[in-house]
């Protein structure tokens, strides 16, 4: 667990084995993307990924993790909860980073206003 501006990071042993697997991961990413759909409904999403090179939106860190520091997107830093459960989820090549939140606190921080 790491305690770094304001944020607690716990990492779940998949966790570790994934990051452990995955080097080449020297940052991760807590990013939010926003766009609206076809029927102008508001579409959120939060994805824990690596950082790019020409990474454009601005980041703060939060911490880190297996000694990698861990971004996070500005627009979301005042709605994340101040513990930061890290897991892996999904299938396949799909399994990736995911922060494990119950549903009240992924409200929060998908839709509420600020």
């Amino acid at each position: 667990m790491t305690r770094t501006g304001g944020f607690e990071i716990e990492v779940d042993e998949g966790a570790r084995t994934w990051l452990a697997k995955h080097p080449q991961v020297g940052q991760v990413v807590i990013a939010y993307e926003e766009h609206r759909c076809c029927g102008g409904g508001k579409i959120c999403d939060i994805r824990l990924r690596g950082a790019k090179r020409t990474e454009q939106k601005p980041l703060l860190e939060a911490g880190s993790v297996e000694g990698r520091p861990v971004l996070v997107d500005r627009r979301i830093v005042r709605r994340l909860p101040r513990r930061l459960p890290i897991t892996v989820r999904g299938i396949g090549p799909l399994r990736g980073l995911s922060l494990d939140l119950d549903g009240e606190q992924w409200a929060n921080l998908l839709y509420a206003r600020v």
